[in-house]
């Protein structure tokens, strides 16, 4: 009985060209098939997402967060409102020392001032002595200083900003008004350095 032989050639030529290769590539794609494709109809759009309905997790989350959102908004408000206050008195404090200072200095000035009014009255400083040009330089540092001077005859007298020292009842006077001007009175913004004393013509009797 003749034998048959199924074993392949030992001698099976490769095809340079790598055909072989490529064909069983090949079919191993085809064998794969092509890929899924995801249907269209199911894909969510972004008014699909925020049309949602919110879990109660979610909403009980958010309005955590709007309340942390409002309490830390309230908070910078008032820190914005404490810090405004701060600089306010912060100024106003500074202010107030400004014109304390300039008081304490106009105060010690004022001695001197009344030497020169009196000088000025006696006729001691005589236009352009050197005594006249030293008061002129002394009165216009105080004038710088904001130091205005009040107090003059014939004005309506007013206890809040006189001192009178003497009343003299004086015909034809209706309302009490200032006679004469025994010490000028200085103020300093505000702030009353000194009242102005004065006798005061009253209405007789």
């Amino acid at each position: 009985m003749t034998d048959k032989h199924f074993d392949e050639p030992e001698d099976r030529e490769v095809p340079e060209n790598g055909e072989e290769a490529t064909e069983s590539a090949g079919s191993e794609e085809q064998s794969s098939g092509p890929e899924p494709q995801v249907d269209s109809d199911d894909a969510l759009t972004v008014d699909d997402i925020l049309g949602a309905a919110q879990t109660a997790e979610a909403a009980a989350e958010d309005a955590k967060l709007a309340d942390l959102e409002s309490t830390l908004l309230n908070d910078l408000k008032r820190l914005q409102a404490e810090y405004a206050n701060y600089r306010r008195r912060t100024e106003e404090q500074r202010e107030a020392e400004i014109e304390r200072a300039k008081g304490a200095v106009a105060k010690g000035l004022l001695p001197v001032l009344d030497d020169l009014d009196r000088a000025e009255k006696h006729g001691d400083l005589a236009e352009g002595s050197a005594f006249a040009v030293i008061a002129e330089k002394l009165r216009g540092v105080v004038e710088k200083l904001g130091v205005e001077a009040y107090g003059a005859a014939g004005e309506e007298f007013d206890p809040q900003q006189h001192e009178a020292i003497f009343q003299a009842p004086t015909p034809g006077t209706e309302t009490p008004t200032i006679l004469e001007v025994v010490e000028v009175g200085y103020r300093l913004g505000q702030t009353e350095l000194r009242p102005a004393k004065v006798v005061v013509a009253v209405p007789a009797e």
